[in-house]
């Protein structure tokens, strides 16, 4: 990425400000805006997310609102409440609270005299859900939002369930605010007040994976936050951005498809980033494209960008599988609309492991096909939601696939692309009252490596709705959809097409209470791809993005290196599988105020043989603060576990000054499951 030292505005930063609420707490903030923004105000942008100003997101933060300060905007960083330096306490995710707040910030924002009144939102991930949640509320004066990695479906899209299925980042989620809701404010801001606020977070945040679990089908508590609910309470002009590699790329397609606002999508190859920092890359120029659409909505200026495709996604080419890639190789497409003109949904029945054309045999011939899953299947799964802490992404599937119902189709002739959703069409039968399926696209090369393109997952209790889940009577046949994530993929001539099928995915899920045999009649089951049959001159033109840049980063040393390791080990003896995953960001120094950071994580997640109640997520979390003689740090523990009608959730917290423990406390719940 290209520093940029030289922009269109002088700026001045305040380093941390205070903005009063409604009923008395203070929430704190960092502004970035140009030098003369009083003389001359300008809009005002927030992000308005939990991750501390001060430290977690400092760095990230130093690259790209100053950039946009220097085009002639007031870039506002806020910390919710109970978190930073912010007072109060954070108890869950995108509250009644959290949104009022946010409503109550705008205001404050368009009544300084350095804002003109006109007020935008961006954000990643936690950002661009409430940003998204601001346009669905419409508050006076919120101009544009711009969001990335985001979901309008709490319930269905997000990191807690898929498919009607529990994942397994909803406890290494749950786990990191759990972490993040007890660290201490700064005392070098908030003064002596630091320790009481630190208490009152330590006591009174919670356990936030006991609320989540509690919640295991579509209820009054996902649809909260849920845009999709009713999508025409969007008022405002929305860009919505992620990456394949990302856990949310779903929703820009249905944002394209159903908001009744100016609208632009962006889909990239890369994890969960901004797309200037993007991985895999190639990278872009992110902040010029903002900048682009701040001056199209709060500034007014016809500058073309409307005109542009309404959805650009990187059309991926074939890559032998890893769990990391620095780059992928591909070309940027674009569609006027969504859906798009230019895909044509194409279908391909399932044989007896076979892909084929479905006028190749009559409808009624088939046979059932059968498949129980071993529990190792979806070791090799990688993350819901790549974090770019490599090796997170799925590796060769060849191993998954011996413990699958596998369909390939012939050797392609020509290549083929995707652009969109596939989905699995298949009428099935179960021998248990709770089971799922775990569907996956591959691309299988000349040498029978196999790289995963998409998944999608279905707990079949689901299967009528999320909200109104019901057991299965073994031995009926049911006719279910399983929707694939979208992609956008080519396969080239000479591969094959591969769709596996498997009882279990753990442990990016959580398996049913029993083996499951799943049985597959071929003769009504069907894969549906979303072709795009362009040929090179039908193709729009675009627009080449320009190369990323941002504003030199916040200076910080590295005191202590970090650590990512992920492992995969089976014991032989004891028939132990576990995957372990190191996240150690080691411990920096922010240069400019002595303040050293560490934070580091340790997730495990086991199974025995194919004992379903076997299944066991552990995740350990330190978080340590520090200047001169003063030190804080805070060690979070949580497992689950499960019999055949619960789960079982332990948990402990303990927050030590130096070395003398000051708060310590533990959680043991159970939980009934749900049809899960």
């Amino acid at each position: 990425m290209r520093e940029v030292t030289s922009l269109p505005y002088d700026i001045r930063q305040e380093e941390h400000l205070w903005i009063p609420l409604p009923d008395g707490t203070r929430l704190a903030a960092r502004l970035w805006l140009p030098q003369n923004a009083e003389e001359e105000p300008v809009p005002a942008v927030l992000e308005f997310i939990p991750y501390r100003k001060r430290d977690l997101t400092a760095v990230r933060d130093s690259v790209h609102h100053p950039y946009m300060a220097g085009h002639g905007y007031a870039c506002v960083r806020v910390d919710l409440r109970g978190t930073g330096e912010s007072e109060g306490v954070l108890t869950d995710e995108y509250l009644e609270q959290e949104l009022r707040d946010a409503e109550d910030v705008l205001d404050w924002l368009a009544r300084q005299p350095w804002c003109d009144g006109s007020t935008g939102m961006m954000g990643i991930s936690w950002g661009g859900f409430n940003a998204l949640q601001l346009a669905a509320r419409r508050p006076p004066g919120l101009g544009a939002v711009l969001i990335a990695s985001f979901s309008d479906d709490r319930y269905a899209d997000d990191i807690h369930h898929m498919g009607g299925c529990l994942l397994s980042d909803n406890l290494s989620w749950a786990s990191t605010m759990f972490a993040y809701t007890s660290c201490p404010p700064d005392p070098a801001l908030v003064g002596d007040a630091w320790r009481d606020m630190w208490l009152e977070r330590l006591r009174g945040s919670g356990l936030w994976l006991r609320e989540w679990l509690t919640h295991q089908r579509r209820d009054a508590y996902w649809r909260h936050g849920s845009v999709c609910e009713r999508y025409e309470d969007v008022g405002c002009p929305v860009f919505a951005v992620s990456g394949w590699a990302d856990g949310y790329s779903n929703a820009v397609f249905r944002l394209m498809e159903h908001l009744d606002v100016p609208r632009k999508g962006l889909i990239g190859p890369w994890s969960h980033k901004y797309p200037h920092q993007g991985e895999p890359g190639p990278a872009i120029g992110f902040l010029q494209e903002a900048v682009r659409w701040w001056d199209r909505w709060l500034k007014k200026r016809d500058n073309g960008i409307m005109d542009e495709p309404m959805l650009r996604t990187w059309m991926q080419d074939s890559v032998p599988p890893s769990t990391s890639y620095e780059e992928r190789p591909g070309r940027w497409v674009g569609e006027p609309s969504w859906p798009s003109p230019h895909t044509r949904p194409t279908e391909l029945a399932l044989a007896a492991h076979r892909l084929r054309r479905p006028d190749e045999a009559a409808p009624d011939e088939g046979e059932l096909l059968g498949v129980e899953s071993p529990l190792s299947v979806g070791q090799f799964a990688g993350k819901w939601c790549s974090y770019s802490a490599p090796p997170d992404l799925p590796y060769d599937q060849r191993e998954e696939d011996g413990g699958s119902l596998v369909f390939d189709t012939d050797t392609l002739t020509e290549p083929c692309e995707i652009l969109g959703a596939p989905v699995v069409r298949l009428e099935v039968e179960v021998n248990r009252p709770v089971a799922m399926i775990a569907a996956r696209l591959s691309d299988v090369a000349p040498d029978g490596r196999a790289t995963r393109v998409t998944y999608g997952l279905l707990n079949l209790t689901h299967r009528d709705g999320h909200d109104r889940p019901e057991p299965l009577e073994p031995g009926r046949r049911y006719l279910v959809d399983v929707q694939l994530n979208g992609v956008a993929q080519r396969f080239p001539a000479g591969h094959r097409i591969r769709l596996s099928l498997s009882t279990s995915y753990w442990p990016l899920a959580w398996p049913p209470p029993h083996p499951v045999r799943l049985g597959v009649f071929t003769g009504a089951s069907r894969l549906l791809l979303p072709v795009r049959p362009m040929a090179e001159s039908d193709e729009v033109s675009l627009r080449p993005f320009d190369p990323p840049e941002g504003t030199p980063p916040l200076a910080t040393t590295q005191l202590r290196p970090g650590r990512q390791e992920w492992q995969v080990t089976r014991d032989l003896v004891g028939y132990e599988s576990a995957l372990e995953v190191v996240a150690d960001n080691g411990t920096m120094c922010f240069d400019d105020i002595g303040w050293e950071v560490g934070r580091s994580s340790r997730q495990r997640y086991s199974s025995v043989a194919d004992d379903m109640l076997s299944p066991r997520g552990e995740v350990e979390s330190t978080m340590r603060f520090a200047r001169g003689d003063w030190e804080v740090t805070t060690v979070t523990r949580t497992v689950l576990t499960c019999t055949e009608d619960t789960f079982r959730l332990h948990a402990r917290l303990d927050a030590y000054e130096g070395e003398r423990r000051v708060h310590s406390e533990n959680w043991d719940e159970t939980i009934p499951r749900d049809h899960l």
